[in-house]
């Protein structure tokens, strides 16, 4: 069995709960396609990353970001309710470009095997 420190399962119970709240219980709709990747907390527990990617064109992504930010009071007071540790944490929204790097990546790696096997089928 693993050992987890006690800000990394505060930080995964956080993301859970997050996920659920934005899923289940807020309703702007310019926030319905997030989908939670990471949340990384502060070792004095008073500011929470919160790392999320979306299914949304780009175009929409300042959109997705201001529903977040408006919204971050009422998740707060919700997370409240639902966790229960000393000090409640800032909640801080940051578009996670991994997923977009990782895609991309995948993508050049896909293309250069594709040149490397119609060079080979060439010879």
């Amino acid at each position: 069995m693993k050992n987890y420190s006690r800000a990394s399962r505060v930080a995964e119970q956080i993301r859970r709960e997050l996920a659920e709240l934005i899923q289940l219980e807020l309703k702007d709709p310019r926030v319905s396609l997030v989908t939670l990747t990471d949340v990384e907390i502060s070792p004095d527990y008073t500011h929470a990353k919160i790392f999320y990617t979306s299914l949304a064109e780009p175009e929409h992504l300042a959109d997705i970001a201001e529903g977040l930010v408006r919204a971050s009071g009422f998740l707060r007071r919700e997370l409240g309710k639902r966790i229960s540790i000393h000090h409640l944490p800032e909640l801080h929204f940051v578009y996670d470009t991994s997923v977009e790097r990782g895609t991309h990546l995948s993508q050049l790696i896909d293309q250069a095997v594709h040149s490397s096997d119609s060079s080979e089928s060439k010879e």
